[in-house]
């Protein structure tokens, strides 16, 4: 197997656990799917994505190291991705109850105010890059499993391939969201979803308030 293949899949196969896992991204497109419907949460998923190559660009130039270096730094991202989340959750556990249609004649639209692309994209795009974790995350596996021989652009194309796979991740999770079953069940559900993930997010935020730089 030629050296690059095997450099690819071996951050896959780990990158694949980081996926899956719950965090703020999933929640986020989630919540989306839920409350602003298909075109939303896909765009978002966009957003997340983008965000993860904006986390693989500054590591491969050498600010992630900067960065896990420097504790003021550290906390810089660190409480600007607290308040974030904290504020989101707020914004959740004040939303009232949603009613979405459930028929593919109303093409999900749902009866709040559309929400923007823009702010579709930035949503996702603030969930991911306001969070330091992907700043060790990528820093580590791009330390132990990448070469430093390797090309830049070689690793560019790494993250491109992983930022690929998350946004398809997510995009089967928004489709998944938004079919006329999930929607009319959520849409019976939708105040407690909002507190929930209001929770959930305001959880997130004192979860990221206690990690420390390393």
């Amino acid at each position: 197997m030629h050296p690059y293949l095997f450099e690819l899949a071996s951050l896959m196969a780990i990158f694949f656990f980081a996926i899956v896992s719950p965090g703020a991204d999933l929640a986020m497109v989630m919540r989306q799917s839920i409350v602003n419907g298909r075109r939303a949460a896909i765009i978002t998923s966009f957003g997340v994505g983008t965000s993860l190559m904006f986390h693989v660009t500054y590591t491969i130039l050498g600010l992630g190291l900067i960065i896990s270096q420097s504790v003021t730094l550290f906390n810089i991202v660190k409480w600007c991705g607290v308040a974030y989340l904290i504020y989101i959750g707020i914004k959740s556990l004040r939303a009232g109850r949603t009613e979405m249609p459930t028929t593919e004649k109303d093409g999900f639209k749902a009866t709040r105010i559309a929400q923007s692309g823009w702010k579709a994209f930035g949503l996702g795009f603030a969930a991911n890059a306001l969070n330091p974790k992907p700043v060790f995350f990528f820093l580590s596996i791009f330390s132990t499993v990448v070469s430093a021989h390797t090309p830049i652009a070689v690793k560019f194309s790494y993250g491109l391939v992983m930022a690929s796979c998350l946004i398809a991740w997510f995009v089967g999770v928004s489709l998944f969201m938004t079919t006329p079953r999930m929607r009319a069940a959520f849409s019976r559900a939708s105040q407690w979803i909002d507190r929930v993930s209001g929770v959930v997010f305001i959880g997130l935020g004192l979860k990221l308030a206690t990690e420390k730089a390393v």
